[in-house]
Parts: structure tokens; sequence; C-alpha cells
């Protein structure tokens, strides 16, 4: 980890989006007649964090230099930041740290053996960025072969965005969609010099409206369980919870794992198994499309 730059127009961006989500009344302020747009003016934003107009407007701008951490801290109170969210405005402040680009994950037998004994349960390696290092054979089969995909597009945010398949297998399809290219927005600023990073963000800008649509709206989230609702091909109806075994957190590195939430989803992820259980247990990005990984 290095020391990040400040990237000030990307500050910017986050601090005018977040400002038209905050009405005045949340603000302890009267609401003062019509608006042209949603939200707190600047200068109201300004007054109540106790800064110039001119200078929280260079802010909003890009063009000020060097803004304190006091300032910093009154502004992400005044515009209601959560734990996340205060944690990306620092980060694009420079006061964060930044994640030097290395070397591919080093998938280590004990991950694997891992992802042989959840069995049933679909489960994952992945990387900060959504890339599927390795599966184990019901995540495999979940939506589609994902070893019939080339090794470039095994990964989970370009998959759910671009290949119907794995789309359609989302049952609250859009608010997934805006989970995804939420978390990136989140992890991007720490990794804007990686261009694993850039070039999947590039992708999809190109290839998906819909990741524009969410990547413009500016969501910020952090991690967490979560119920997850798809429909699969194979078996039906799966509700799951959506959970990370961390690895690396520094990395982002994780094995990901779904666990059914009733007993229809287990016996539905049980029978999966059963269908696909020719396959072996688990296969990497290393091994080839025909899935001849080495059973673990």
């Amino acid at each position: 980890m290095t020391s990040s730059t400040p990237d000030r127009s990307t500050l910017g961006a986050f601090l005018r989006a977040r400002r038209a989500r905050v009405t005045p009344a949340e603000a302890g302020l009267p609401a003062g007649g019509r608006r042209r747009t949603p939200g707190l003016r600047r200068e109201e934003v300004a007054q109540l964090a106790g800064v110039g107009v001119t200078w929280y407007t260079w802010l909003e701008q890009g063009r000020a230099k060097n803004a304190s951490d006091q300032v910093l801290n009154a502004v992400a109170r005044v515009l209601r930041l959560d734990a996340a969210e205060h944690r990306h405005l620092m980060v694009l402040a420079g006061r964060g740290t930044a994640t030097e680009p290395g070397p591919p994950m080093d998938l280590r037998p004990e991950h694997t053996a891992v992802l042989a004994k959840l069995l049933p349960y679909p489960a994952a390696v992945q990387t900060d960025c959504y890339d599927l290092v390795a599966t184990n054979r019901t995540y495999r089969y979940l939506f589609a072969d994902l070893d019939a995909y080339p090794v470039e597009e095994r990964n989970c945010a370009w998959l759910m965005f671009t290949e119907p398949s794995w789309r359609n297998s989302l049952v609250d399809e859009d608010s997934v969609l805006r989970e995804i290219t939420a978390k990136l927005r989140t992890r991007q600023p720490e990794h804007r010099d990686d261009p694993r990073w850039n070039a999947l963000i590039t992708r999809l800008r190109q290839e998906s409206p819909d990741f524009v649509r969410h990547w413009e709206s500016y969501e910020i989230v952090g991690d967490r369980t979560q119920l997850r609702r798809y429909q699969s091909p194979r078996v039906g109806a799966l509700d799951v919870q959506f959970q990370s075994l961390w690895l690396d957190r520094v990395r982002g590195e994780r094995i990901i794992v779904m666990t059914p939430t009733d007993v229809a989803t287990a016996q539905r992820l049980e029978r999966l198994d059963s269908l696909v259980g020719a396959a072996p247990a688990w296969t990497s990005r290393g091994d080839s499309a025909d899935g001849s990984a080495a059973e673990a």
C-alpha cells in the first residue's frame, strides 16, 4: 500500500452527487420555496460546514488544494456521509491509501480445498474487481458453464451486465446491478493506477448503458452480507445469503459463498450438485475449458 494522491475532479463529482441527495429538512434548514435542483445549495453546505462559499465551490470544481481533515470531516457531516462514503471522500482527497498494482492472485491448495468442502453451496475465489480466479462446480454451473467463457470474461461484473444467461438469473436485477456498480465505484480510487481496473471500467462503460447509468449516480457502499435471489436454469428459484470470507482484505481477495436461506433452496443446491457431479469439484482460470482441473 502507498499513500494516494488526490483525485480532485472525482472528489468534486462525488460531492456534487451527495449534495443533491440531502434535503434542506435533513440539514436542519427551512425548505425556502421551490428549488431548481434537488438537494442543498453550495452556499448552504459551505455555511453549515463553516467554510467560505468560494472555497467550497472550488472544492466541487476540483480546483481546491490541500483541504484539511477538519474541513473534509465538516463537509462529510453536512452531507450525512456514512462510514463507507466518508472513507471514500478521504481517499479521493489523498488521505487514504492506494493499492499498488501487483501480480495476479496466487491460488493456493488451501483455497481450492475450501471450495470443494463447501459443496453443494456455490463458492468462488474472487479478486477485488470481481475476477473469478477459481470456482467450485455448483458455482461453475449456477447460471451457465462458466468455463465455456474466455478467461478474460470470467468476471462477475462483466457477466452480470453483458451476458444474458447471467443477467436473466437475477430476480432483483436493478438492485444487484446497482450494488455491483456501487462496490466498483467505492474501490476504484484505490486502484486507479491498476490496468486491470481501468480496462474493466472502460469496457463496461463502452458496452453497458445500464452500467453507465449506475456509475454516474455515484453510489458508495461498504461490504455486507446480503440476501440474493436467483433463478437457476437448471434447478429454479434460489434464495441465498451472499457473503465474503476474506483471504486478504487489503487486496480485496476473498472466497464468496452462497448459503441457502430455506430448506427448498438447500434441496435445489443439492440437486444441482448431483446434476453436475461428473465435473471436477473445482476449476480455476488456468484450467482448460473442458474442466480438466484435478479433484480437490
